[in-house]
């Protein structure tokens, strides 16, 4: 695992899984998937998960963070390429004003499936510190997902 916030205003994080590739995608294009591992929040805390797969098409997250705060990100799916990549926009309700984009990349490697995550274009570093802390600790839960499947 190596996570690094660039000066670019950006988050770059990889895993390596010893999973299918397909295992790997399912857990970011599949509803009932992405609500096992999303969010820094414990299991069932995702309230919310909405997702059209396609380019132009649209999804709607929502979770509780362990403290009970309620939160709702949505956006637009740029670029899809089934079992390799996607792309897409990313906004709070709260700041909706306040676009970033991710990108999350699957490789395969062998057996094994290498997923590159990047979340750029912070409107400020205080949102990227930010996302920082939740994508990391959302990612543990993904890891889990993905390795227990």
């Amino acid at each position: 695992m190596a996570e690094t916030a660039r000066e670019t205003n950006a988050l770059e994080i990889e895993r390596r899984y010893d999973a299918p590739p397909e295992r790997v995608w399912q857990a970011w294009t599949d509803p009932r998937a992405l609500s096992r591992w999303f969010g820094p929040g414990g299991e069932n805390s995702v309230t919310q998960a909405e997702l059209d797969v396609r380019p132009g098409g649209h999804y709607t997250i929502a979770f509780r963070t362990p403290d009970g705060q309620d939160n709702r990100v949505s956006g637009t799916y740029e670029e899809v390429i089934p079992q390799r990549k996607l792309s897409f926009s990313w906004a709070w309700q709260s700041t909706p004003d306040r676009v970033s984009f991710v990108t999350v990349e699957v490789v395969p490697e062998g057996d094994a499936t290498l997923m590159k995550f990047r979340h750029e274009r912070f409107y400020d570093r205080t949102a990227l510190d930010n996302h920082t802390r939740g994508w990391t600790a959302t990612f543990v839960k993904l890891d889990a997902v993905i390795m227990s499947a």
